[in-house]
């Protein structure tokens, strides 16, 4: 599951502000915990790529995944006092999170990693918004905009630079993959435009994705055994176990992050992390994988992030209840 502008939203703090907003942390603060999540969530992306080295199937180490992620989320929201909601609503929720923001998607990144550089990863990625503005314009959630559009055809160039120059890429057979890596962005988007137009049945963002974790883990079991995807975790775990562990760990704890720097700083502001995510994502796989990339990557990137920078989020009405102190 990614984060997205539209999930952890907030409003601005009215002007009777309660004492723990009066008390905000100070800028240079939140702008670090910014710089921590950019960091921290490109580093998942050549993680995911060592995970997919040893040639573990897809469903197996989305399996993991969710296992590592509804342990680490469900410490965290028990810790809080809070219990996992059974309502009808509540389990909707959780079933088509889990389908549009980690099965479907993750299947196609561990499919695609192992083949894509993992910086081509991280700089699609950044198609996420771009690719929720049309679904939200489509559902009357949000207004034509001319800015916006261009930013959605810059986006779409930035993928063009990849996929049609014969130089573009290390292996030319490689854009045969690309389509694959787009569906990851495009259900991204879905999930994001659907809570953004469904709210969270009034849970706050970690009890959502804790149940929207266990519903995974119980969808993607049948799946991983019927397709023989699966595959027992070594003790000790070797290197690709443990990039796998520490990924999937490292997103739970990071979005837990993300949910607090949304609730103190704003959607907006917390939302600026997009960028920092797909920077330190292609520095992050050329110090760890001693991936290089062509010019017309580096324009790839250059253009997609203009276009990020024209799609920006809108603040909407809060969705998510923001976590307790």
């Amino acid at each position: 599951m990614m984060p997205s502008p539209e999930m952890p939203s907030r409003t601005m703090p009215s002007p009777a502000m309660p004492p723990h907003i009066q008390n905000a942390p100070k800028r240079w603060m939140l702008m670090l915990i910014l710089l921590g999540l950019g960091l921290g969530w490109g580093l998942t992306q050549p993680l995911g790529k060592i995970a997919a080295s040893t040639g573990h199937k897809p469903f197996g180490l989305i399996f993991w995944q969710l296992t590592v992620c509804t342990v680490v989320l469900g410490a965290l929201t028990l810790s809080r006092g809070k219990r996992l909601p059974l309502r009808r609503d509540a389990m909707q929720f959780y079933v088509v999170v889990a389908i549009l923001g980690t099965l479907v998607p993750n299947a196609a990144l561990y499919t695609s990693v192992a083949r894509l550089p993992s910086g081509i990863m991280s700089i699609l990625i950044s198609m996420v918004p771009l690719i929720a503005f049309p679904m939200a314009m489509a559902l009357g959630m949000d207004n034509f905009s001319r800015r916006r559009l261009a930013g959605l055809g810059l986006g779409l160039a930035g993928v063009l630079l990849i996929a049609l120059p014969n130089a573009s890429l290390p292996d030319p057979a490689m854009a045969a993959f690309l389509p694959v890596a787009m569906i990851g962005p495009l259900f991204y988007a879905m999930e994001s435009t659907y809570v953004a137009k469904t709210g969270t049945a009034g849970m706050d963002a970690l009890q959502a994705m804790f149940g929207a974790s266990l519903a995974g883990l119980i969808l993607c079991t049948p799946i991983m055994l019927t397709l023989g995807h699966g595959f027992a975790m070594p003790l000790p775990p070797g290197p690709a176990e443990w990039a796998l562990i520490a990924s999937s760990a490292l997103h739970a704890l990071l979005y837990s992050a993300f949910v607090w720097l949304a609730a103190k700083a704003g959607a907006v502001f917390a939302s600026q992390s997009s960028y920092l995510v797909t920077a330190s994502g292609v520095i992050w796989a050329m110090v760890l994988l001693g991936e290089r990339f062509s010019p017309w990557v580096w324009a790839a990137a250059a253009v997609m992030l203009a276009g990020l920078s024209l799609v920006q989020p809108k603040l909407r009405v809060q969705t998510l209840q923001p976590l307790n102190e």
